[in-house]
């Protein structure tokens, strides 16, 4: 359990100090004078990039509970 912590905090920590503009908005927000609007753009999208792979997340989180509580099952039966 200890290590899917660590995992997990070590995956959103990256995910945090990632850049995720494409090289031609990079281009032209740093032309610009104003450092603000770059850095909203950079924010806006990093938190459309997130929700898709959270929605992943937690389907895979549901698909992999329903697996192993499957795998129990035909565990506790054989015993009987």
């Amino acid at each position: 359990m200890k290590q899917r912590l660590l995992l997990f905090l070590l995956f959103f920590l990256t995910f945090i100090t990632t850049n995720a503009q494409c090289a031609m908005c990079r281009a032209v927000l740093e032309s610009g004078e104003d450092q603000s609007a770059a850095e909203g753009i950079n924010d806006g999208i990093m938190f459309l990039m997130a929700v898709p792979y959270i929605l992943v997340a937690i389907i895979g989180y549901f698909v992999y509970r329903t697996y192993y509580k499957s795998q129990q099952s035909k565990k506790i039966d054989e015993i009987l």
